[in-house]
């Protein structure tokens, strides 16, 4: 056992000791209890999800990695720091941004980092930095990596393309569905490896950090982790087309499907830790530095008296933003229940033939409408979702709201993209998805968002704008809008979306702001 781990005695332990870390624990007790609805937020995703089960084990982790070297902590004098204060102001704006703008994970990030900006902020940087790994890594316990899955899907559609292909084996490839001579195959979210990514990582980081002492290898591993991953869940794809392919889908269906990943996934990952091992650096033997003999900290002021003032102050600060959000809350709307009817749209009228099959799976409003209408015999869909006092469960930018869901057994995405257009006379860049449907027909889906009459097609800009409007007392109204028409021959959705864009923009745009002005 080196001496990083060994026990302190007591003539080695700084006697300030005795009153931080009571301190310490009361400063995280207190920023829990405050932040509680966070907290157990995070914790019912990891009990629900199996991605993220792994963040019930980070806090003990971090717990242990700091265990290991209280020898050379325990001779530290611990100091308050209002720099940290400070930096944990930071992060508590960050997290009533998050709180406003619905934003769980920007939310679950700020508290996080509350929690270890109160260790420098109540101990000092001195403390802080002997376990700024053990404390960072708390950052794994956050939920977070949902919004990589349809890059990580589209990338092992290609490669699982490319392999059959390369194998001799003819392959008919639109979007993620992918048709084979012995039967057709979806790349579904299960299919993304986002799972053996986070997880890869999460354990990449810590074997890094306990096999090597130089930064270098420590990256150069963590970099691995990514990477290898990534490209065996392509070859996992792969493997399981073609034993699906070589068994007459007697193998590789169902439950063996997710078995056979997770077996590969473990061979793979165990293979990249032991090779990873051959290049392990030992630790080097910590030697505790002497403890000052006055016992008091850089500057003079007693360390049993400066914790303290730090860990009450930290405390306050932190309760601040609790205290703002219930202010702003106090604002709320009157809850809308439907949404202003359309005026009259020149050289458009209503229909009920077509288009009406299909519905976007957008969840959770406050009220919808949607409408099919026709020029010259060539129809135009319109859905436009409602949402007013957006919270967790009831809001607009969402991983769940999308336009078809992977196990959509009639609908299907085939590719996507973004284009500009001018809306009420002014350009707006869109987001485009070809959709493919009943008997191989196809569609073509527009959509974009309003925020309290700010037009936007990114979820980043969407949820700013969200959380701009809830500052200044405006409220947090939006919309998505989506025209959608049928793709007959190369071009035609997109001339029929242009005309009727043109001619319902300001339309649309009159209806909303009728229905902002109920609050």
């Amino acid at each position: 056992m080196n001496q990083s781990a060994a026990s302190p005695t007591l003539s080695s332990t700084n006697p300030a000791w005795r009153v931080a870390v009571p301190a310490l624990l009361l400063t995280v007790v207190m920023i829990l209890v405050l932040f509680r609805e966070t907290a157990l937020d995070m914790a019912t995703t990891w009990r629900r999800s199996e991605t993220y089960a792994h963040g019930m084990i980070v806090p003990p982790i971090t717990l242990w990695l700091i265990w290991r070297v209280r020898a050379s902590i325990a001779v530290l004098t611990p100091r308050g720091s209002f720099l940290a204060v400070l930096l944990l102001a930071g992060a508590g704006s960050s997290w009533l941004l998050g709180e406003l703008a619905a934003v769980n994970a920007l939310s679950q990030f700020a508290l996080t980092a509350m929690l270890i900006f109160a260790v420098p902020a109540v101990l000092g940087w001195t403390v802080a930095r002997r376990i700024a790994f053990p404390l960072f890594f708390l950052l794994f316990a956050v939920p977070f990596g949902d919004f990589t899955q349809p890059k990580l899907m589209e990338w092992t559609a290609k490669a699982t393309v490319f392999g059959l292909r390369l194998t001799g084996i003819p392959v008919f490839h639109e979007g993620q569905n992918l048709v084979i001579p012995s039967g057709s195959w979806s790349v579904v979210e299960a299919c993304s490896g986002v799972r053996y990514l986070i997880a890869s990582v999460t354990v990449g980081t810590l074997f890094a950090y306990l096999t090597y002492s130089s930064l270098k290898r420590r990256l150069l591993f963590v970099g691995v982790s990514i990477i290898v991953p990534i490209v065996a869940n392509w070859l996992r794809a792969y493997m399981i087309v073609m034993l699906g392919h070589l068994s007459d889908n007697k193998l590789a269906a169902g439950v063996d499907h997710l078995i056979y990943g997770w077996v590969f996934f473990g061979v793979v990952i165990l293979a990249m830790f032991w090779i990873g091992a051959r290049w392990r650096e030992d630790e080097l033997p910590v030697v505790p530095a002497s403890m000052p003999k006055s016992g008091v900290t850089v500057g003079g002021a007693p360390a049993a008296a400066s914790v303290p003032v730090a860990a009450v102050v930290t405390v306050l600060v932190a309760a601040l933003w609790p205290l703002a959000q219930r202010q702003i809350d106090q604002h709320t709307a009157q809850p809308v229940t439907q949404i202003s009817p359309l005026g009259p749209i020149t050289g458009w009228h209503e229909t009920r033939e077509g288009l009406y099959d299909w519905r976007p799976r957008f969840e959770n409003y406050a009220a919808s409408t949607q409408v099919v209408l026709e020029h010259d015999g060539r129809p135009a869909g319109l859905f436009v979702a409602y949402y007013r006092n957006q919270d967790k469960q009831h809001k607009l930018v969402t991983s769940t709201n999308v336009l078809v869901t992977s196990d959509d057994r009639v609908w299907s995405r085939v590719d996507g993209g973004t284009r500009e257009i001018s809306l009420n006379q002014q350009p707006l860049k869109i987001r485009t998805t070809r959709l493919r449907g009943p008997a191989g027909t196809q569609m073509v889906v527009w959509q974009w968002y309003w925020v309290n009459g700010r037009w936007t097609s990114s979820d980043l800009l969407a949820k700013a704008h969200t959380a701009l409007s809830r500052l200044t007392g405006q409220g947090d109204d939006s919309a998505v809008i989506i025209l959608y028409a049928w793709q007959t021959e190369p071009g035609e959705a997109e001339a029929i979306l242009t005309a009727f864009a043109d001619a319902a923009g300001e339309v649309i745009e009159t209806a909303l702001r009728q229905t902002a002005n109920t609050r």
